[in-house]
């Protein structure tokens, strides 16, 4: 083992370097100038163009919805399948239009609560939860802890199994 002190001499390229990294790091956190008009107008026109074809593609994807929707009852009712009114489902508002209403943003409505609150009949429906006991225990619950196997019984895995070579 050597036991010579390194001298200060030897670790300034490496503080050197650490340094410039430091400064190099800062400078590219420097802040991006302000966008000119121009680009702010190019980017307000790009953001207006993709909302436009965002709701275009919304719309069609509704209309693709609805008709498949009803292709299917149509041919459900002929074959004599059961079927259930089609629930409405109101749009989800976006953005600032979202906040100053109330409503939820997009991807974020409420399954079948109005206003995201539990209605009056949810309320006065019985509770039944396995865990509060107000439900039987499901049938695929063990009933109880795995029962140890007595001393000296055989194994349940045989480890000279013989190989078999699929070919």
């Amino acid at each position: 083992m050597n036991t010579t002190p390194i001298r200060m001499g030897a670790r300034a390229p490496a503080l050197a370097l650490l340094l410039a990294c430091a400064l190099a790091g800062t400078a590219a956190r420097a802040a991006l100038p302000a966008p000119t008009p121009a680009q702010q107008q190019a980017a307000a026109a790009k953001k207006a163009q993709a909302d436009a074809q965002a709701a275009r593609d919304k719309a069609a994807l509704a209309a693709s919805m609805d008709a498949l929707s009803a292709r299917w009852r149509g041919r459900a009712a002929a074959q004599g399948w059961r079927t259930h009114p089609p629930v409405a489902i109101a749009a989800a508002g976006t953005g600032a239009a979202a906040a100053a209403t109330g409503a939820p943003a997009e991807g974020h409505a409420p399954a079948g609560q109005p206003d995201g609150k539990l209605t009056p009949a949810g309320a006065a429906a019985p509770m039944r939860s396995e865990k509060s006991g107000t439900a039987p225990p499901s049938t695929d619950v063990k009933a109880g802890p795995t029962k140890a196997e007595p001393a000296g019984a055989a194994p349940t895995v045989v480890k000279d199994t013989p190989k078999v070579h699929n070919r």
